[in-house]
């Protein structure tokens, strides 16, 4: 009787061995490899695919609105229907001239000749000086130097000059002559320190032969934007 119980104590104790020994050798595998899955960042290739960015980051080509060729400027007007020329040898015409263009908002042109008048050359005292000369000599034509200038759309041109012995300079009838004025409105205007405007305006009308002009007005050195203006204003009353 003893041994029988010797014996299914030792077929136990067998038995609990050898469970235990298959638990030690299990390898949790389903566990690592879960780990291994939420190591990983979301959108981050840890593969072949390495490097390939996702669509949904990769933004459209956009089209460049500077490209001046597919920009609209609205209300940008680069040239006007009023143009005002002047020829000013000490700044005095230029002045008058400046104050015509912002009334009107026109555009400006210098006339400016190949070479320039010194002192000596407007020394009206003198008879040899060069304005002296050439106001003597209905013929004279003195060379423009500026460049020339499209009268294309523009409708009313006003010209201003010195007045040089009761007449506009020379240079005033190579401009007038070197241009068409046909379905132009002229309307010249004069500086001076005393002299009226005299038959400046009617000369620069015949030696133009074409252009519709009105009569001209004188300035002083002193005149004042409200005095342009008012004369600008009386212009469309006559």
């Amino acid at each position: 009787m003893m041994k029988r119980m010797m014996l299914v104590l030792a077929v136990v104790l067998m038995a609990l061995v050898f469970t235990a020994c298959g638990d030690s050798d299990k390898t949790p595998a389903e566990g690592n490899n879960t780990a291994k899955t939420t190591d990983s960042p979301k959108g981050t290739d840890s593969g072949n695919n390495a490097g390939t960015p996702d669509k949904k980051d990769t933004p459209e080509p956009t089209q460049d609105v500077s490209d001046p060729a597919t920009t609209d400027s609205p209300g940008v007007q680069t040239k006007t229907d009023v143009l005002v020329v002047f020829f000013s040898a000490t700044g005095t015409t230029k002045a008058v001239g400046e104050k015509i263009a912002a009334i009107t908002g026109a555009d400006v042109y210098e006339i400016k000749p190949a070479t320039e008048y010194t002192s000596a050359d407007l020394n009206w005292n003198d008879s040899k000086s060069r304005s002296t000369k050439e106001q003597n000599d209905a013929s004279a034509r003195p060379a423009i130097g500026s460049e020339t200038i499209s009268l294309a759309g523009y409708k009313t041109v006003y010209i201003g000059y010195p007045i040089w012995w009761g007449e506009e300079p020379r240079i005033m009838d190579t401009f007038v002559e070197s241009y068409n004025f046909d379905g132009i409105t002229m309307i010249p205007f004069c500086t001076s320190g005393s002299s009226g405007i005299g038959r400046s305006g009617k000369n620069l009308e015949n030696h133009a032969g074409s252009g519709t002009w009105l009569d001209g007005k004188r300035f002083g050195a002193g005149a004042t934007e409200q005095d342009v203006r008012s004369w600008i204003e009386g212009l469309g009353k006559n």
